[in-house]
């Protein structure tokens, strides 16, 4: 698969996300490998987030944490869970993140790319751009074999989030 037709079957991917059953994780895998890696300073800045549901123990529930996405602010900054609360504010759950993390870039799959490691648990979100207002991410922790299974999400440009929370 070319990054062409990567770009194209994880549109698709995005788009029937809520409307078809399970994705395939071969399938998201394959998507993966033909992404460009990223520098943890090109992407700085408020992400929205969403998932890939893939049978994941994990899927359902970050929706019901009311995640929102993500924010870089500087590469020892970052801020996996943000949230919002009941009257739309936007806030960093710490407490479900066990603190919030920073940006490093790690080689996962032989590839080195962006990576945020959370500082209060043996977490790694991995990073490729999938264009220049979406990052494809694979989470990873200690402990998951080295063929998963992982947790399959997506993270967009989001101009309207705050990204001084």
């Amino acid at each position: 698969m070319d990054v062409h037709e990567a770009r194209a079957r994880f549109r698709e991917l995005q788009r029937l996300r809520e409307e078809d059953g399970p994705v395939d994780p071969a399938v998201l895998d394959a998507i993966w490998a033909a992404l460009a890696a990223v520098r943890p300073e090109d992407i700085l800045g408020a992400w929205k987030g969403g998932e890939f549901r893939t049978g994941h123990p994990l899927n359902g529930t970050l929706a019901k944490a009311g995640w929102y996405g993500k924010t870089f602010v500087s590469p020892h900054d970052a801020k996996p869970l943000i949230c919002r609360d009941a009257e739309g504010a936007f806030y960093s759950d710490r407490a479900l993140g066990k603190g919030e993390a920073s940006l490093w870039s790690v080689e996962f799959r032989g590839e080195t790319t962006a990576t945020m490691v959370y500082d209060g648990q043996p977490v790694l979100d991995h990073f490729k751009r999938v264009d220049g207002t979406t990052l494809m991410g694979i989470m990873n922790a200690k402990g998951v074999p080295a063929e998963g299974p992982f947790f399959y999400f997506f993270l967009e440009r989001a101009p309207e989030a705050e990204e001084d929370v």
